[in-house]
């Protein structure tokens, strides 16, 4: 009997034995933790390279397993968007990175029983022999006016326009939706589909360095600009009454009488916006095709409305046209003294009443719209145009 007994004592130590090893005990359980994770992590480029391309190298994959972790920065910790995809499958950037930097990568997977494996990479991306930067209006910190687009001259032409265009953001408070077009292979605007609401904020990130704009050049630029819209202030010229209303906030601010492009000179139609503010200029015929018709070199209160050439100025040798006819080459012009000294001329009150970025339409004038890239004047494009 006492056999028996111990004889049940040690099956019943041996069931315990059994139910351990299935997996419901400790034992078999920690010696499974134990075991190496069967993820495997695959991180491309590899750890210590050198000449890295910017776009389309850098890869993170895991197999038997899924990645729950990826984390990519520069030395100074700036790090690089990203997501992870197919399940857990892969990891790939969400844009270009910057030319001539050191990245670190860690990345984590787990395999199927949660056992996490690591792996650490660094890597050098190329130094660029030929680079572009991008010239632009606004400038960072300005108040303009409601007309205002972003404009951008790249130094070289683009081949790349989508890859480009991507890498510039631009939020707006309040928001608002806001599209770029492509002037040619160097000139990319941004604007929304009206006028910029008075008192909006516009942020725009250049994130150009190590974008390739053309096969072999990248671009060195890695800048924030800010601007704010002032008040709203637009201005319509009817060439045929030789009159112009201004507009400011929904209201009229004033009617100045004008004198417009006569015949063979007229002026352009259309809304043309004001993207510079000259006190006096020199203006000479030869410079816009005219020959030797005028050269004169103190106009006063110049503001540009087109790179043609086209500007509304102050004029004191007009005599009585302002009101009454046209007689310009197809500037606008306004009453002003010689000098420019009397502030309450039309010229005067016009020009410190205006800002860069404010909008000056011209209508019933004899000629043409203006082109929408002959200055900053976007606006004479359909908003579907412009979004094709």
């Amino acid at each position: 009997m006492l056999g028996a007994a111990l004889l049940l004592a040690t099956a019943c130590g041996g069931g315990g034995g059994a139910a351990a090893g299935d997996g419901k005990g400790g034992g078999a359980g920690k010696r499974d933790t134990n075991k190496p994770s069967q993820a495997v992590l695959t991180v491309t480029p590899k750890d210590g390279a050198d000449g890295v391309a910017t776009s389309g190298d850098l890869r993170i994959t895991a197999d038997k397993g899924k990645l729950t972790e990826v984390k990519v920065a520069d030395t100074k910790g700036n790090p690089v968007e990203g997501r992870i995809a197919d399940g857990g499958a892969s990891w790939t950037p969400a844009h270009h990175l910057a030319a001539s930097t050191k990245y670190k990568v860690h990345a984590v997977a787990e395999d199927s029983a949660g056992r996490a494996s690591a792996k650490d990479v660094a890597f050098t991306t190329l130094v660029p022999q030929n680079t572009f930067i991008g010239m632009f209006t606004p400038e960072d910190g300005s108040k303009v006016g409601v007309g205002m687009p972003f404009s951008i001259h790249f130094t070289r032409g683009i081949t790349h326009p989508e890859d480009v265009e991507k890498a510039i953001e631009i939020k707006t408070e309040p928001s608002v939706p806001v599209a770029g077009h492509w002037f040619g292979n160097d000139r990319l605007d941004f604007r929304p589909e009206n006028y910029w609401a008075a008192g909006t904020k516009v942020t725009v990130k250049l994130n150009l360095d190590g974008v390739e704009g053309r096969p072999g050049v990248y671009g060195k630029q890695a800048k924030t600009v800010t601007f704010t819209v002032g008040r709203s202030q637009v201005s319509v010229v009817d060439a045929d009454k030789h009159m112009m209303t201004v507009t400011r906030d929904g209201k009229v601010l004033k009617k100045v009488p004008v004198t417009t492009g006569k015949p063979g000179y007229t002026t352009w139609n259309g809304r043309m916006v004001i993207s510079e503010k000259l006190r006096v200029t020199r203006m000479n015929g030869e410079t816009v095709g005219y020959g030797g018709e005028y050269d004169i070199k103190d106009v006063p209160h110049a503001m540009r409305l087109t790179t043609s050439g086209t500007f509304i100025h102050g004029n004191y040798w007009g005599g009585d046209a302002f009101g009454n006819y046209n007689a310009s080459h197809g500037c606008v012009g306004l009453r002003d003294v010689r000098g420019g000294y009397d502030k309450n001329v039309s010229a005067a009150w016009f020009f410190d009443n205006s800002m860069i970025g404010d909008v000056v339409e011209v209508k019933n004038a004899h000629d043409k719209t203006v082109a929408p890239d002959n200055g900053l004047n976007g606006w004479n494009m359909s908003w579907e145009k412009w979004k094709a």
